[in-house]
């Protein structure tokens, strides 16, 4: 409790308000309005659910980006999932993925028409229920960012030792620095600065950023979750925009090292290997993604089940894609609050828990 009481503090987070104001009017008028992105779904909805945007001076606005690893997954994948359903094959999945659309359907379509689809809890739910069905394939839907491939590309090793063969890996692996590149190189985005995911830093460490930094001049500050952490973060960010300076900052050293954590780099360099990857919204970008190297092809869904995962067509009316990009605000999607809400969504970006239209309906005045 005392940890909460001392990053929640309201006193501290009226401090800091005004140290930021302070700083942003050391800032030249041509840089307003100044857009501050953050890629991480627990930003996104820890910004939205304390209010934090309301706390900058005008002109200082944070965006959000493709910080949520179901909101960026392509409806091909999906589909390519529920295909696998609709084979008669058990699908694993974590719970957000249940809603998420793909080109027709989705995995909550297909069970309730009798697919067999399995919530997992963790990764190893997946290996226990298909050590219980040996007389079954189950298939993992093995997406998300760097924080959480190691535990899911461990399940390989697990198998293998408990000598389970019916248990494989649909795999669509996301990587965070690559994305910020893309962003960054994009001439309709205008980014000044990113707030750096924390959990994946943790993972890849402070120094994955330094390239990024060195080629693009842009400031890269790592903030944990906590309101005071994230105005700490734009604080910082403020301050090296009005000192002409561009470095990485990391303020989340309590939990994130700068070469991160050498196990889990370890597990992942083991079985998987960086490959070109689709993210909705934003496209194929070069080297963003992970697959599973040739020695562990045995646990590729896609070999395995003779499947090949090509793009998806999601609905045109839903602007997830420029909501990804920091384009749009939720509110500015003609859908938001009326044709789609967390009950009945249209795009990822209202389905996910770390989805910046979830986290707007939930917690802002906007919708309808």
């Amino acid at each position: 409790m005392k940890y909460l009481d001392g990053f929640r503090n309201p006193d501290a987070a009226r401090r800091l308000q005004a140290e930021i104001a302070a700083v942003a009017a050391r800032l030249p008028p041509r840089r307003r309005p100044l857009h501050v992105m953050e890629v991480c779904g627990s930003h996104t909805m820890a910004i939205a659910r304390y209010g934090l945007r309301d706390l900058l001076p005008p002109g200082i606005e944070l965006i959000s980006g493709p910080g949520c690893p179901v909101c960026v997954t392509d409806a091909g994948y999906i589909d390519a999932a529920v295909e696998l359903a609709r084979r008669g094959l058990t699908i694993a999945t974590f719970g957000d993925m249940l809603n998420v659309p793909g080109s027709a359907a989705s995995l909550a379509d297909v069970r309730a028409a009798g697919a067999r689809i399995e919530v997992c809890y963790s990764p190893l739910a997946a290996l226990d229920l298909a050590c219980r069905q040996p007389d079954r394939e189950v298939v993992f839907l093995a997406i998300g960012f760097e924080t959480t491939v190691a535990p899911v590309v461990s399940l390989i090793a697990a198998a293998r030792r408990d000598g389970i063969r019916n248990l494989s890996l649909l795999v669509a692996f996301k990587l965070i620095p690559p994305a910020l590149r893309a962003l960054a190189a994009d001439p309709e985005i205008h980014v000044a600065a990113f707030l750096c995911p924390a959990h994946v830093s943790a993972i890849i460490g402070a120094d994955a950023y330094q390239p990024f930094v060195r080629d693009f001049r842009v400031p890269c500050v790592i903030a944990g979750f906590e309101p005071l952490d994230i105005l700490l973060g734009v604080k910082g960010i403020l301050e090296q925009l009005a000192a002409g300076e561009a470095r990485v900052e990391n303020q989340y050293s309590r939990v994130v090292r700068p070469g991160g954590n050498p196990l889990a780099q370890a597990v992942i360099a083991r079985h998987l290997e960086p490959a070109d990857a689709s993210w909705r919204g934003l496209g194929v970008i070069p080297a963003s993604g992970l697959k599973l190297r040739p020695q562990a092809a045995e646990f590729d869904a896609e070999q395995r089940h003779g499947l090949r995962i090509t793009p998806g067509t999601p609905d045109r009316r839903c602007r997830c894609g420029d909501v990804l990009k920091g384009k749009r605000r939720p509110p500015d999607c003609p859908l938001f609050g009326n044709a789609c809400t967390p009950e009945h969504p249209v795009g990822p970006c209202m389905v996910s828990s770390e989805g910046s239209c979830a986290a707007s309906y939930k917690y802002s005045q906007d919708r309808p």
